[in-house]
This record gives structure tokens, sequence and C-alpha cells, in this order.
């Protein structure tokens, strides 16, 4: 990975970074929250999905024109694998986290519909 990379993206290396403690850290107890279904699914949901649009939005800042094949690596299918793996770590690698499928399948749907963001409407809200 080129150093240039580091500096030009910051806040997405910054919220990868982030999502990767949350996933692999303890859970500390918490008091109890409002009765929301699937609420873990939920914030697996937000953090890809803000992950993405992290992405998308430092790429909006750096470029003119969309390099499809480039963002499809680096804000779709390279946050998608991460959650996959992360999911993997939790259930092999950690005593205190258990993988769950529905899990990841929630991180790539969060992956998705912030592509689907990034792709549509951020270069419209970016460009003014």
């Amino acid at each position: 990975m080129k150093a240039n990379y580091l500096k030009r993206y910051p806040l997405s290396h910054l919220t990868t970074a982030i999502v990767i403690i949350l996933s692999l850290a303890p859970i500390p107890e918490m008091p109890k929250l409002p009765d929301v279904k699937l609420l873990d699914k939920w914030v697996h949901f937000v953090m890809y999905g803000g992950t993405c649009l992290v992405i998308w939005w430092e790429y909006l800042r750096q470029h003119t024109a969309i390099d499809r094949k480039h963002v499809a690596v680096g804000a779709i299918l390279l946050p998608a694998l991460m959650g996959g793996a992360l999911e993997l770590m939790q259930a092999y690698l950690t005593t205190c986290r258990s993988g769950d499928w529905l899990d990841f399948v929630a991180n790539c749907i969060g992956v998705l519909l912030g592509a689907l963001v990034g792709y549509f409407i951020l270069p419209k809200v970016c460009k003014g």
C-alpha cells in the first residue's frame, strides 16, 4: 500500500480502524436498551454503510471522475471482505465474541447501500 493512501484517505483509515476495534473488543456490560428488533444487525449495517460512505466521500474529494474499478475494489469489495474476515476472527480468534453469518449479511447490505448512495447521491452533494 502506498503511503500516499494514508495521507489522502485519513478518515477512511480511521473509520476502518474504529470498526476493527469495535468488532474485536470485548462488549462491556450495558444497561437494558430499548427493545429494538435486530439491534445488533442495525449496528453492523450502520457501521459498514458509514464506513463505505466515508470512503466514497474522501474518494470524491480527491478525484474529478469516478474510476468504477477502483471504487468497486476500495469502497465495496474490501469493506465487505473485511466484514467477513472480522466475523471469522470473532468466531475463531476471540473468546469474548462470536461470529455470525447474519452480521456478515448486515455488513454487506450496509456496504451496498453505502455504495449506492456514494455513487448516485454523493457526487451531486460534493459538486454542489
